[in-house]
């Protein structure tokens, strides 16, 4: 037979420990079988590594010498695995804040236990994204329809709120309903926005629509106070920009939040990946049980509306 690392791990677990019982229960495993490692050792090297008792546990000179070989080569294999694990990359796409503390804590929970690392990539159009392999999962808020072959995975709902230019005079409002959203011009990120005219029955949308294609065309507008916006409640708490500001929506459906995947790859590091972003959701729900929720949200068409000329909030 010949030496395997497993072979090594348990010799330098008894060397470092001096017990058998302690070197079982730190390796997790049963001290006849740790011992029955150290003896096919010892015959492979045809060598006694050990002056062992019922009481007593030491190394021969042959073990001392031999331990610090082994650990060597310990050392080098970990090394060695490191860097091939550093190079194995989930290709996670956004397209603009990610939700806290939901995505790192998904993020760390997932490098941690796989050693495995997380690119983030930001584009306009996740589930685009993922269609065309340029990322491995996405998250995607609000209600989309997927392509055939791509998953989406409903995680957890955002509030959301209302957003305007400083300038606005709905700037000074301590609050604002959801009823009255469409008396103002709202605008619109139409490739990955949550709220659009779609967000409502036909009919009973904004009046005035401002279309964008991305966050950084979308948050411009509201600035250049072209009209108001709605958005999950995160970009409240990351200060997206000093020329908005925030004002609380009363009776709105929350936003729903997912990840996008195609599950036919059947990669094991997504399956982590998925697995971790799950489990995180249960504990990290930013929604909390006394929050007030709207009513469900009308389901996002493939065909948005045409809009109209822009005007001034009035």
């Amino acid at each position: 037979m010949g030496v395997e690392l497993r072979h090594l791990r348990a010799f330098v677990a008894v060397a470092q420990q001096l017990s058998f019982t302690r070197a079982a229960e730190h390796l997790i495993v049963t001290q006849p079988a740790l011992t029955r490692t150290i003896k096919q050792l010892e015959a492979a090297l045809e060598v006694r590594l050990f002056d062992r008792d019922s009481r007593h546990v030491a190394l021969t000179a042959t073990g001392v010498e031999f331990l610090g070989r082994a650990q060597q080569v310990l050392t080098a294999m970990d090394q060695t695995l490191a860097s091939v694990r550093a190079q194995v990359t989930i290709r996670f796409g956004f397209s603009w804040l990610l939700p806290d503390p939901w995505a790192q804590t998904t993020v760390s929970r997932y490098e941690q236990a796989t050693g495995n690392s997380v690119s983030l990539i930001r584009i306009d159009d996740p589930l685009a994204a993922v269609d065309e392999g340029t990322v491995d999962v996405a998250v995607v808020r609000g209600t989309h329809e997927p392509t055939p072959g791509t998953k989406v995975l409903h995680l957890f709902d955002e509030l959301r709120v209302a957003v305007c230019s400083a300038k606005c005079t709905l700037a000074g409002a301590d609050r604002l309903h959801w009823s009255e959203v469409p008396d103002w011009p709202l605008v619109v990120n139409t490739v990955s926005g949550t709220t659009g005219p779609w967000s409502w029955p036909d009919g009973d949308g904004p009046r005035r629509i401002i279309e964008t294609r991305n966050f950084d065309e979308w948050l411009e507008s509201v600035a250049a106070n072209r009209g108001i916006g709605v958005v999950p409640e995160v970009a409240m708490r990351r200060n997206i920009h000093p020329a908005v500001r925030f004002v609380p929506l009363i009776g709105a459906p929350t936003s729903p939040v997912s990840i996008a995947f195609q599950p036919q790859h059947r990669d094991r590091r997504l399956r982590h990946f998925i697995e971790a972003a799950a489990a995180t959701a249960v504990n990290c729900c930013p929604i909390p049980p006394q929050a007030q929720i709207g009513p469900p949200e009308t389901p996002r068409p493939a065909a948005r509306p045409t809009p109209s000329s822009p005007t001034a909030p009035r």
